[in-house]
Order: C-alpha cells, then sequence, then structure tokens
C-alpha cells in the first residue's frame, strides 16, 4: 500500500456545521481526567452543568473530520500505523459551553520521509462563528509510519520550540485513571489502537495507547492549574509534539518554565522516566 500524493492533496473536506452542548463539554473534560477529585472546584466547573465552562483544548474535537484520510483507501494509508504528531491551537475568543461553529478543514502538505521512514500528513481546521469570525484554528501533523518513499515531497518540518535546559521553575502530577482511553473515544476519535489490546499488538505496542491529543488536554489542564488558577479564558495558544505513548493508568508530569505570557513545558511519565510530549508552548493571558 503506498500513500497516494495527489489523492491526499486533492482532498476538501465540506464545511460542516458542528453544534455542541453541555453534554459534550463535560465528556471531553472527563476524557481528559479532569473531575477525579470532586472536590476540586477548579475540576468541578468543566464537568458539573452549574456554572458549566468549556475546557479550551476542546476546540481540537469540534468539526474534526475524524479517520477520513486515514481509512479511505484511495489514500493508501494504513490506518493501523497512524499516530498524531503534533497540534497547535489558537483561540481567538473563549468557547461557549454550548454553540455552533462552522468548520473548514484543509490538507498543507504530505512530507515524505523517504523509504523505510513515514509520512507527515499536515491539516488546518478553522471554527468560525455564525457571523463567519474565527473562534479558533487547530493546525495538526499524523505520522504514518514506514509509509514514506511515496514520492512526495522531502522537506523538513518547521524547527519546534525549544524547551529551557535545566530544572523547570514549576511542575504538576497529574493521575489518569487506566479506562481514560475508554472515556476519551466517545468524542470521536475510535480508532482500535486506543481500545482494542489485538489492535495495538499489530502497531507494535504492549497495550492500547492513549490518545495523543488527550494527553495534549492533560498537559492544558496542568498549566493552567498550576499557572492560571484554572481560567480557561487565559489560554490563547498551546502547541506541542507528541514523542512516546502513554498508557492509561500513567501519572503525567508536567514541567514548566515561564517567560512573561510564554510557557514552555514538557510532559514525562516518572514511573517509566520517559518524555511522553515535548517543545510544548502554550501563551497565558495575564489575570484580568
Amino acid at each position: 500500500m503506498a500513500v497516494n500524493y495527489e489523492k491526499i492533496m486533492a482532498y476538501a473536506s465540506p464545511e460542516r456545521v458542528v453544534q455542541y452542548g453541555e453534554r459534550d463539554c463535560i465528556l471531553y473534560a472527563l476524557g481528559l481526567g479532569i473531575g477525579m477529585d470532586p472536590m476540586d472546584r477548579g475540576q468541578l466547573k468543566f464537568v458539573y452543568e452549574k456554572g458549566l465552562e468549556a475546557f479550551p483544548t476542546m476546540a481540537g474535537v469540534l468539526g474534526w473530520v475524524g479517520r477520513e484520510l486515514s481509512t479511505n483507501p484511495e489514500f493508501g494509508i494504513d490506518e493501523r500505523m497512524v499516530v498524531a504528531a503534533e497540534q497547535r491551537i489558537t483561540l481567538f475568543r473563549p468557547l461557549a459551553p454550548a454553540g455552533t461553529l462552522r468548520a473548514r478543514t484543509r490538507v498543507k502538505q504530505v512530507i515524505d520521509k523517504g523509504p523505510g521512514g513515514g509520512a507527515i500528513i499536515q491539516a488546518e481546521r478553522k471554527l468560525l462563528a455564525p457571523d463567519g469570525t474565527a473562534v479558533a484554528s487547530v493546525e495538526t501533523s499524523t505520522f504514518a509510519r514506514g509509509q514514506g518513499g511515496f514520492g512526495g515531497p522531502v522537506t523538513e518540518s518547521p524547527p519546534p520550540h525549544k524547551v529551557p535546559d535545566g530544572t523547570p521553575q514549576f511542575s504538576c502530577d497529574l493521575p489518569t485513571p487506566p479506562n481514560l482511553a475508554i472515556l476519551y473515544r466517545l468524542n470521536g476519535d475510535t480508532n482500535p489502537l486506543h481500545v482494542d489490546p489485538e489492535r495495538a499488538r499489530v502497531a507494535g505496542f504492549p497495550r492500547p495507547i492513549l490518545h495523543g491529543v488527550a494527553t495534549y488536554g492533560i498537559a492544558a489542564h496542568a498549566v493552567l492549574r498550576t499557572l492560571a488558577g484554572c481560567d480557561a479564558v487565559r489560554l490563547r495558544m498551546m502547541e506541542a509534539r507528541f514523542v512516546r505513548p502513554v498508557f492509561p493508568g500513567d501519572t503525567i508530569r508536567t514541567e514548566m518554565w515561564v517567560e512573561g505570557e510564554s510557557v514552555s513545558f514538557r510532559c514525562r511519565v516518572p514511573d517509566r522516566d520517559v518524555v511522553v510530549l515535548d517543545n510544548g508552548l502554550a501563551r497565558i493571558a495575564p489575570a484580568p
């Protein structure tokens, strides 16, 4: 199976109307492990309809085109070998806890890492209010392992943000329950890699892994609770690279360095002493 560069680049997802409400916001937050401490008011406001707030990285699942690219046989992608590589969310206004948005998705580029390497599929999704004003943009990179050498452009991705050397200024440990991937997939990403032990083994993992974008959301939770008093409105942008798998049940430690409104961060799993999310950068607006 060879990646069909021309077909993927010609892909055009029709504009989608996205309607979401309180239940969707609560399910998303639960899929990040938010609400594990029901006495923590910083968590409760994302999982309780009384005064409910939308967690900001929920923008990453609104209007998502699903597995259209990885499951369409015309595109030549082996879905079993596909993992998330990078994500960047920019918020132009806070997400409401319920609303209607329009989503537009396009493929920006497909990078060929050469024979024996992989293919990197870069896409961008814009979320617009009914009046056409921008609410958020979501830029993603997906890595199709072992599917390079298809004759596409051999280019390099832009260099990622460099996390400072040395001891982090802040850190936050957040546990994840063993069933977190099963919860998170209710947001729409039903890739069997995250729930089916056999599919995980075929992909080279000893057991199902957590969605990379769930780890991304957990990092956002750590940054906001540590540096912004869980004030979701203050998160304006966040980007990171997914470098190693997280297994549901892992505790994720987010290490942070602050310079003005910029927060550099990375995530590691202390029990295995591995970095799982790297090159992180968030922009936190000043407190009102």
